[in-house]
């Protein structure tokens, strides 16, 4: 009797322990382990993170060096057009860039196409729903235009034979401005990659 009542304490605090403790990595099938975020990148020959970065590494310093973002325009960003063959999130180059050019305090940026909408929308919401406090609602009419427009591809050649696959990306960016549509800035960053089998 009293063994059985030890071992269902003993049980229940076991169970209470496991419950509590949320910290513990569940563990998976496989060795796991993490790396160096900007270590190279050389699994494929296809696009990938060491690609992403050296991209906006060397268009953010192109375009910053080059003296045309001076007192922090505003700039509006389209996405990079994908001209390759493979599946590319070039909305991940673009926000890279991005990222970079703002944390440098080089430029501020209107909101891109693609969020464009989302923009409206919450000043509709706030403007036409009654919902808001009207000393707190974001009045219409003053969004700040975007002075220059970013835009850019990415297109590639691969080549093959039967021991051998090159593939060559070529990054093309430009910063045009809006009111005159003169092209401000121009860059272009390749990359080759080359597998032997």
């Amino acid at each position: 009797m009293l063994f059985t009542r030890l071992s269902l304490i003993a049980t229940l605090c076991l169970l209470i322990a496991g419950c509590a403790s949320t910290s513990s990595p569940v563990l998976g099938g496989g060795n796991i382990s993490y790396g160096d975020s900007k270590a190279v990148e050389l699994v494929t020959n296809e696009f990938g993170s060491t690609d992403l970065q050296m991209i906006a590494e060397s268009m953010t310093r192109s375009l910053a060096q080059s003296g045309i973002l001076q007192g922090r325009p505003v700039v509006q960003v389209y996405d990079v057009k994908n001209k390759t063959s493979e599946y590319i999130d070039t909305r991940e180059i673009t926000t890279s860039i991005k990222t970079q050019l703002m944390k440098s305090g080089t430029a501020r940026f209107a909101s891109d196409n693609v969020d464009m909408q989302s923009q409206v929308d919450q000043l509709k919401l706030q403007n036409q729903s009654g919902l808001y406090k009207n000393s707190t609602v974001s009045k219409t009419g003053n969004m700040i235009a975007a002075q220059y427009r970013l835009e850019g591809s990415i297109s590639s050649i691969v080549k093959r034979s039967s021991s051998y696959k090159d593939v060559f990306y070529k990054f093309s960016l430009q910063l045009v401005d809006v009111e005159s549509g003169l092209a401000e800035w121009m860059d272009e960053k390749e990359i080759r990659k080359t597998t032997e089998r």
